[in-house]
């Protein structure tokens, strides 16, 4: 068997408006076509991978808490520009957990969606 990477991450929102405006506003993803399914949605494009927003009000993976924990689940996205980054955050007031420096070896800024899910938006000199 050959893995040829993650097609998709699912994140459960609990209002797809405000979600969409995050994530297609302020992160800046592009939005994609999304099949006419059963549940809300919203689906983007990062490269090749997919991001799908799910509202479905029975889940159980929503965090309960907008803190920002580096230790909590979380999915990365790689940046090309940790500084340009980090001016749209501050320019949408978005909080930002930020580690410039630590064991990983590359810069990671961490941010919380309306709902808590966490992503790390990171950056790596040499690649």
């Amino acid at each position: 068997m050959d893995y040829t990477g993650i097609h998709h991450v699912s994140l459960i929102v609990t209002d797809l408006e405000r979600s969409k405006h995050f994530y297609g506003k302020i992160i800046g993803f592009e939005e994609i076509e999304r099949p006419n399914f059963d549940t809300l949605g919203a689906w983007y494009q990062i490269r090749n991978t997919q991001l799908h927003l799910i509202v479905y009000n029975e889940g159980k993976t929503l965090r309960g808490t907008v803190e920002l924990d580096s230790s909590d689940g979380h999915f990365a996205v790689r940046v090309t520009d940790t500084e340009a980054f980090i001016k749209r955050m501050e320019a949408h007031n978005v909080s930002m957990l930020t580690t410039p420096s630590n064991a990983a070896g590359w810069y990671q800024v961490y941010v919380g969606d309306p709902d808590g899910n966490l992503i790390e938006f990171n950056y790596h000199p040499e690649e």
